[in-house]
């Protein structure tokens, strides 16, 4: 039968996607796993792989199109074992069960089954495929909740969750939930000589929408503290010198202190979760990562774990493929605290909105040698500005003090670090 292909949801934050390239043409075949087509979300550029076997009969959306909304149908396949000009009933095949219609059930239900193509490969969304694999989970036996019963992103979430707990995942995604719709706002002024509108790109707009929502259902407050580096800065310089399979910054000790702060003040290691507050047992750390018109936060796994120049060639290899649209969905998604670290531009010092569903972010500004009262005398000290944003809900003011108190005692102590 005909398998209609759906505009993919990619990503929890995607609502459309511009179509870049078809590596599939009309009249090509398909087999199960092959590659169609080049999807351009909000953060990156992902492939959509076929699930089953048969022949690209048509292309609906062009590549180039620009602005496809999930859900949307952008190619036809016709299975080999159906005659052409056969119309049986088309199946639908999407990545995701959130956009697609739901029917209306049978009267009387089958007993649920595990997904399978036709190629006898296990039918599953190229994210529900990945999430299984770097979990170390099967998808042969999983209940599909997807149309056909192909298993997607949520199935692999609800089995995690029963699994036993060597098999769950180092980041605890949150359950996907309705956001607040953002106030309406009065229709700005048409264009006028001098000026012209610059049109929104997808990533631009993901910004807007959970940024403006963060703002305005996230109770902020902030700490800021200044942090002595001279120390940090002596032992960077000394460990640069000892070999060239690294290059330390001082973002990757921010990013091994926090880390080590979280685990030494667990409390802060969480996420408000309307009825609970869920703590989490890893400690992700999102680091943000600026890209031609806008950001994004790929996150270092288990960073209290990692040494320093493990998080330094982590971080160094994230944020180019960041910058150059290579990331995978599971490698930018989860984490439950993030840095944003804006030293390198020489500002001094400000407060970074915080990325629901986090409940923290720490804003660190640049280095400057400045003057200071050290054992009852003046001196010049190299600081750090550092603020911390956080989510009232989840973490009170003492709680933020503990978690930075921890945080500058490694940053100016910093061969703690190594221990």
């Amino acid at each position: 039968m005909p398998i209609d292909i759906l505009m993919p949801q990619l990503s929890p934050t995607m609502t459309e996607g511009n179509l870049a390239k078809w590596h599939k043409q009309e009249g090509d075949k398909v087999k199960a796993g092959d590659v169609l087509a080049e999807i351009e979300t909000d953060k990156a550029t992902m492939e959509v792989e076929a699930v089953d076997e048969g022949t690209m009969s048509r292309i609906v959306v062009p590549a180039g199109t620009e602005g496809v909304k999930v859900n949307t149908v952008i190619a036809v396949i016709q299975g080999d074992d159906e005659a052409p000009g056969a119309a049986p009933t088309p199946k639908l095949v999407a990545p995701t069960p959130a956009a697609v219609p739901a029917a209306a059930p049978p009267a009387v239900a089958p007993p649920p089954k595990p997904a399978q193509a036709a190629s006898g490969r296990t039918a599953a969304s190229p994210l529900a495929r990945r999430m299984a694999e770097r979990s170390g989970l099967a998808l042969e036996g999983i209940v599909g909740s997807g149309p056909g019963g192909r298993i997607v992103k949520g199935d692999v979430e609800a089995t995690l969750a029963q699994a036993p707990a060597s098999h769950a995942p180092a980041s605890h995604a949150p359950a996907a939930k309705s956001a607040p719709q953002p106030v309406a706002s009065a229709p700005p002024p048409p264009p006028t000589a001098g000026s012209r509108d610059v049109p929104l790109s997808l990533m631009r707009k993901t910004i807007a929408r959970r940024l403006q929502e963060s703002k305005q259902t996230i109770p902020h407050f902030y700490l800021t503290i200044d942090c002595t580096i001279d120390a940090l800065l002596a032992l960077r310089k000394d460990l640069n010198g000892r070999s060239d399979a690294y290059k330390l910054t001082v973002n990757d000790f921010v990013v091994r202190a926090v880390g080590l702060a979280l685990r030494q003040v667990p409390d802060a290691n969480a996420m408000w979760a309307e009825t609970a507050i869920r703590r989490f047992d890893a400690v992700d750390v999102a680091v943000a990562v600026a890209l031609d018109g806008g950001l994004i936060t790929p996150v270092v796994r288990d960073a209290d774990r990692k040494g320093l120049a493990a998080i330094s060639n982590e971080v160094k290899d994230l944020a180019a493929r960041a910058r150059a649209g290579k990331l995978a969905p599971e490698e930018y998604q989860g984490g439950g605290f993030a840095i944003s670290n804006l030293g390198m531009y020489g500002i001094r010092q400000f407060a970074a909105i915080i990325n629901p569903p986090q409940a923290g972010i720490l804003a660190i500004g640049a280095g400057e040698q400045q003057p200071i009262v050290k054992d009852g005398a003046l001196a010049i000290a190299t600081q750090m500005s550092c603020t911390l944003s956080c989510d009232h809900r989840v973490i009170d003011g003492a709680l933020g003090a503990q978690l930075l108190g921890a945080f500058r005692g490694l940053i100016e102590d910093p061969l703690t670090m190594l221990l």
